[in-house]
């Protein structure tokens, strides 16, 4: 007799089992939904640019609002340089500060550092801009960019005059705002790593750091590619502390030094002045390009955590 007859749904119904899995797929699909309809309504809103433009608005490095000419490519170049800026710095800082917590410090300590730093992963992004404007740009303006430019001047990364403003101090900035995400997901994926691990490989003779560094970590790097992933995800849709700091110059440039901007400052920045239809529905056709590029990237991050674990090894 098929389980599903009325008596046999109203007994399930009865005991919670069949309401407990409609709601837990209502929660479920709502995800899906609530995906399906930012992408329907980004798409929809961003006709004209589409039917303008068509692929030249990925590769066009012009936005005129007067002359209603409008291309992404800057924006695409401003929101990739800082983020991967942000994570050149962090993952390092992050990872060390993550096994010195994890592995290294007394309990107490760690557990104090902790709370810190979940406070720090909790404060606004404005906090970070003003702290950018006031400390991070002054900094760079006399200090770091005038440094780099007399050692490393050479290279076309580090040449031009030093702003302040630009693709660096807006790098480094995402990536104090980063590392507490690092440090708080990689720290909690470390200590779940099975105390056996550790003292299997120290019984084998290996020091305190190289069980932490040649078993443990590598024990748990799924966990450490999340992390990191997670970050990448703040770093590129990061608006506010960004824009502080950026310059938000629609221009590409091969200095580190040089003004730029990021998808989600223009749209910010521009949106509520936005005239016209066209121009309006570049600007969410940006929205559109942010959305994919957070997809694409994050789904590349899958791959590789993926291509990780079935490389071998224990993988929390």
């Amino acid at each position: 007799m098929s389980s599903w007859t009325p008596r046999e749904l109203l007994r399930r119904l009865r005991s919670g089992d069949e309401i407990a899995h409609l709601i837990t797929l209502i929660c479920a699909s709502s995800i899906l939904l609530v995906t399906s309809m930012l992408v329907y309504q980004l798409w929809v809103n961003s006709q004209l640019p589409r039917h303008e433009f068509g692929w030249h608005f990925f590769a066009t490095s012009v936005w005129d609002p007067v002359f209603e000419h409008f291309g992404a490519l800057p924006f695409i170049y401003g929101t990739v340089v800082t983020s991967f800026l942000a994570l050149l710095i962090a993952v390092p800082f992050g990872l060390g500060a993550a096994i010195f917590l994890s592995e290294l410090a007394p309990r107490k300590l760690s557990d104090t550092f902790a709370f810190a730093i979940d406070l720090l992963a909790a404060v606004p992004s404005v906090i970070y801009g003003l702290l950018g404007i006031f400390i991070i740009v002054p900094i760079m303006r006399t200090v770091v960019e005038p440094a780099l430019k007399k050692t490393l001047g050479f290279l076309p990364f580090f040449k031009g005059p030093a702003y302040g403003v630009g693709f660096l101090a807006a790098g480094v900035v995402l990536a104090i705002m980063i590392v507490p995400f690092i440090i708080a997901v990689s720290r909690e994926v470390l200590l779940v790593v099975p105390q056996d691990q550790r003292e299997a490989a120290m019984a084998l003779g290996a020091t305190r750091w190289e069980a932490t560094w040649k078993v443990v970590v590598p024990y748990a790097r799924t966990g450490i590619l999340g992390s990191v992933f997670l970050a990448l995800a703040r770093a590129l849709g990061e608006t506010m502390a960004v824009t502080m700091v950026i310059g938000n110059d629609p221009k590409i440039s091969s200095s580190l030094f040089s003004p730029g901007y990021t998808i989600a400052a223009v749209i910010a920045n521009e949106f509520k002045e936005a005239t016209g239809d066209l121009y309006l529905q570049s600007l969410v056709e940006l929205g559109l390009v942010l959305f994919l590029l957070t997809f694409v990237l994050n789904g590349l991050a899958r791959i590789l955590i993926v291509a990780t674990e079935q490389r071998g090894g224990p993988a929390h």
